[in-house]
């Protein structure tokens, strides 16, 4: 009685389960005359072929399929560093001899009225360069001696002197140069540059994301995230010591052949659903198992830098088996090589405020300086020398500048020399894939508080990297809640003085 008692629940259960199937709004939406209700969402979630102008971007079967641009770019690949914290500009680009004459002076009020600083508070004191500099090359770039190695380069780069920005926080400030807005949600420009382009590797993820200098960008992982682009475009994070990705390696017990066959089976059932449901992020998952199991083999030996000849190691000054940017930097050229399309360097201690010695303007930033000095000049010459300038994009910078004015936090002096965040002039340098070399754009002034000149914004940057990649940046969109998206949102314009 009691076995039956249960079997009488159970059928009773499963018939009341069978009848709410037919009045929920997942079943009307796909069972409805003609399909209009699944039409309509499919429209507010996306749909599985995402067009931007005549270009079919996304095919939810093979999301990571190597695609032609709009257009013939000259690139094919870019690699990012962010200086995370944002370097000063004053210090290292953009020389001011008239503000080294009112070093230790009261700040003017004319460059205090009306404008918001993260701590400056009262009435600060001018800071002159901490510096010496001198102009390098042909081209005559000032460059401080705090690159003597980079400033070799002056006549491979194009410097952007004058770019601005609206947000003098970290974490707004990079979402901002990375995504295009200054909050959570939207697409990383990697993910963008995946989307559009696909993968010439398909045992290789299409963004890649490098760290160093011991902690995250403020933003966080959601500066490399994907958005309301499907998540496949998301960056994968690798690491230069250890294994190159987290749990790459099988777990004991479980051989080649063992892996493989769970992951058939769980992408069967993954099939399943989305035959039921239509939901092209299924389709992602599907494609994210199977990139993962070619990565087991690929990443660990494109990761290894262990391999390379001597003469690369010293030229870099990497420390195999170490956490660093030099170690980041070589593998960023490698990963480009084998061809991934985006490759993100973030390197983290930037933020020279002067609270204590490591963030001091004459102290902590000349550290990192030296830190990153030796391998971004390695890369531009490997890069160069190995015929792949021509067409990877370089790009260095931070999320905003640093002020004039000496920062008096709270306006109480900070035991040591540094300077605020400042959004009003920042420096940028670009080089490779059709970027003119040895050439400067836009100005500020004499003590390098505005932009005079060449103002341009994060928008304008983007732009111009889509332009050199193959792509218009107002026609490159996403069709998300009912409009169109699009990287640079609703402005950006390209710079076209510094394309050759």
């Amino acid at each position: 009685m009691r076995n039956r008692s249960i079997n009488h629940a159970g059928i009773q259960r499963e018939a009341k389960e069978r009848a709410l199937h037919f009045v929920t709004r997942r079943h009307f939406l796909q069972e409805s005359a003609m399909g209009f209700g699944a039409l309509a969402l499919g429209s507010l979630i996306g749909s599985c072929g995402q067009i931007a102008g005549d270009q079919v971007l996304l095919d939810s079967t093979h999301p990571l399929a190597p695609k032609r641009p709009m257009f013939p770019g000259k690139a094919k690949a870019v690699i990012y560093l962010h200086m995370a914290g944002a370097p000063s500009q004053l210090e290292l680009f953009d020389y001011k001899p008239e503000l080294l004459k009112l070093n230790g002076q009261d700040c003017p009020p004319s460059l205090l009225e009306g404008k918001r600083f993260a701590f400056i508070r009262g009435v600060p004191k001018m800071l002159g360069p901490q510096a010496v500099f001198k102009q390098r090359g042909q081209s005559g770039a000032w460059i401080s001696d705090h690159l003597p190695h980079f400033a070799s380069m002056a006549d491979e780069v194009c410097f952007l002197k004058a770019v601005t920005t609206d947000q003098f926080n970290h974490a707004p400030a990079q979402l901002l140069v990375h995504t295009g807005g200054p909050r959570l949600g939207r697409p990383s420009m990697g993910s963008w540059v995946t989307y559009g382009l696909g993968t010439e590797n398909q045992n290789l993820p299409g963004f890649v994301v490098l760290t160093s200098g011991g902690k995250f960008p403020d933003a966080g992982k959601s500066i490399w995230g994907s958005g309301f682009l499907p998540s496949v475009y998301q960056g994968v994070q690798c690491r230069s010591e250890g294994d190159p990705v987290l749990f790459i390696k099988d777990p004991r017990g479980m051989d080649r052949d063992l892996r493989k066959a769970s992951i058939d089976a769980i992408n069967k059932v993954n099939e399943q659903e989305y035959a039921e449901y239509k939901d092209p992020e299924i389709l992602s998952r599907i494609a994210q198992y199977e990139m993962a199991y070619r990565m087991q083999i690929s990443v660990p030996k494109v990761m290894n830098i262990n391999d390379e000849p001597e003469y690369i190691h010293a030229m870099y000054g990497t420390e195999p088996n170490k956490a660093c940017f030099a170690n980041n930097v070589l593998l960023a050229r490698k990963l480009v090589e084998k061809g991934v399309r985006f490759v993100q360097l973030f390197d983290w201690g930037w933020d020279s405020h002067g609270s204590d010695a490591s963030l001091a303007i004459d102290i902590g930033f000349i550290n990192k300086c030296h830190q990153v000095d030796k391998s971004i000049t390695a890369l531009l010459l490997d890069l160069k020398q190995r015929g792949m300038l021509e067409d990877t994009l370089v790009i260095w910078g931070g999320e905003f500048g640093r002020t004039p004015m000496q920062e008096n936090r709270e306006g109480k002096q900070n035991p040591f020399k540094g300077r605020d965040h400042h959004v009003d002039a920042f420096t940028i340098w670009m080089a490779g894939a059709g970027i003119k070399k040895g050439f400067s754009y836009g100005e500020t002034d004499e003590i390098g508080y505005n932009s005079i000149h060449g103002k341009v914004t994060p928008f304008d940057v983007q732009a111009t990297i889509l332009r050199q990649l193959g792509f218009d940046h107002e026609k490159f969109t996403y069709q998300f809640q009912g409009r169109p998206y699009r990287l640079t949102d609703v402005q950006g314009k390209v710079i076209d003085q510094i394309i050759a």
